[in-house]
């Protein structure tokens, strides 16, 4: 199977670039100035939500949508939802107004008062039968969209409508591994669950490897490259997300010599 026939080529590409020093720029950063697992799953849930667009200025929207927040926990526990859409009133991302990122951030509160934290409100809907999180994820996203009632709610995707969740499956990478890295945070939500967050660079990537046959970076492609990536290792089948996407993301990273380690052309490109 190609995941296994590449086993040497990715595990080398872990030991190499799986390093602290090789994050930025990504927004997994600010995740780093957290050590109370509470105000970091907020920052993580912010952080990942707005990771869509240029880096440069995800990293500034980030910091612009954190810095009014110190101690994020308590600050949201305290706030009304009137409060947040006040000191988000000029807050923009693209297309993220601060009104929706001021609507996640009460959905929190709610899922707060309700759970006590936000991994105790995914726990809730993890079974132990369920293969992947999605299911949970699923429950998850229901309960943060709640206060919603109809708005736009782009932030939080569910992987009930076949979105590939990429931004949140990003979310719970962060939250749920442990290593150089990733800060974790999460101790009861299994590492083997989690689905690999499906962006335009691994797509293409996962694609080129023979991961995956589909066109379409959607939830069924991010299973299918899951399972690939299961073969290899199944206990944290995720492993090997951030140093792939260090490849399209870092200006000093030619993903063409992975490419030509594991003896694919870096000219070849899928079509799509």
């Amino acid at each position: 199977m190609p995941a296994q026939r590449y086993q040497g080529n990715l595990c080398d590409l872990y030991d190499t670039y799986n390093r602290r020093e090789y994050v930025h720029p990504d927004p997994l950063e600010f995740l780093y100035d957290y050590q109370d697992v509470r105000d970091r799953e907020i920052v993580a849930l912010v952080s990942s939500s707005l990771a869509y667009g240029g880096i440069k200025q995800i990293l500034k929207s980030v910091a612009t949508a954190l810095s009014p927040i110190p101690g994020p926990a308590e600050f949201i526990r305290n706030s009304s939802r009137k409060d947040l859409e006040l000191l988000y009133g000029g807050f923009k991302h693209r297309f993220t107004t601060g009104e929706e990122l001021a609507s996640m951030l009460f959905g929190v509160r709610s899922v707060m008062e309700k759970h006590g934290t936000l991994e105790a409100c995914f726990v809730n809907f993890l079974k132990p039968e369920d293969d992947t999180i999605l299911p949970a994820l699923s429950g998850f996203v229901s309960e943060l969209s709640s206060v919603f009632k109809g708005k736009p709610r782009s932030l939080l995707p569910s992987p009930v409508n076949g979105s590939a969740c990429k931004r949140l499956n990003l979310f719970l990478r962060w939250m749920v591994r442990k290593d150089q890295v990733d800060p974790g945070g999460w101790d009861h939500v299994p590492q083997s669950k989690l689905v690999i967050p499906v962006d335009i660079h691994m797509h293409r990537i996962s694609f080129m490897l023979g991961l995956t046959s589909r066109k379409v970076a959607d939830m069924k492609t991010a299973i299918e490259i899951t399972r690939a990536f299961r073969k290899i290792s199944p206990e944290d089948p995720v492993r090997f997300d951030f140093c792939l996407t260090r490849l399209g993301i870092r200006d000093d990273l030619d993903p063409k010599q992975f490419l030509t380690a594991c003896e694919i052309s870096g000219d070849a490109k899928p079509n799509f």
